[in-house]
């Protein structure tokens, strides 16, 4: 692994992941809305700075996201949802990965193996839901991943090597998730970027468009 882009690179896991690959001598080339004007849930911004890089990259990070938007806090029930607070969780948490993901086949090389990775959360899984609530998070993260699968479809056909995925990287100790943690065990950034780079670098062709946790494990739709 040579070249890397990390989007949301100056968010609480977007900046230790670029921690964790520099320290591997990996050139990162790191954007987000704070250095550099890309807003995921306006198209424009995405294309303007995407186009304006180049690759390729051996490996594509999008750890963009947030739980909490406009201090809308994750619904407990169905009867407090919004439809504002439901359309900020798409359009940052699922549609701003997708506008990403349009650029894929430019970013990655078409020889070789690279990897294209969405953070994702557990929430989103359908099969693990047991207890309801944060239905407008669960269901962005939900949408994420069937993007993820079935951009990996796509791109398999031009770019046989590559693996795209949707990982979750744990419960981590970051400015938006604090007030959420209570009695959950948290780890912080620096820790599940090293944990997320463990899966990454065990990652092959054929384990594209598959949903993981930060041990590698493989989490149900």
């Amino acid at each position: 692994m040579e070249n890397a882009l990390v989007i949301g690179a100056s968010g609480g896991i977007g900046s230790a992941l670029v921690a964790a690959l520099e320290a591997r001598g990996v050139a990162v080339t790191g954007l987000s809305r704070s250095r550099d004007g890309l807003d995921l849930t306006d198209e424009a911004s995405v294309t303007r700075v995407l186009g304006g890089i180049e690759g390729p990259f051996d490996l594509v990070i999008v750890a963009s996201g947030a739980l909490e938007i406009g201090g809308a806090a994750p619904e407990k029930t169905i009867r407090a949802i919004e439809a504002r607070a439901m359309m900020d969780q798409f359009a940052l948490n699922a549609v701003g990965p997708a506008l990403v993901l349009r650029e894929a086949g430019r970013l990655l090389p078409r020889e070789g193996r690279s990897v294209f990775a969405v953070l994702s959360a557990r929430v989103g899984s359908i099969g693990d839901n047991r207890i309801g609530g944060w239905i407008s998070y669960r269901a962005a993260k939900a949408a994420v991943n069937q993007i993820v699968h079935t951009a990996s479809i796509e791109l398999a056909r031009t770019h046989r090597e590559a693996v795209c995925v949707a990982l979750h990287p744990g419960t981590v100790e970051t400015e938006f998730t604090r007030k959420y943690l209570g009695r959950h065990p948290a780890v912080a950034p620096g820790e599940a970027a090293e944990n997320l780079m463990r899966v990454i670098e065990g990652l092959g062709p054929e384990q594209t468009g598959l949903f993981f946790d930060w041990a590698g494990k493989r989490v149900e739709w």
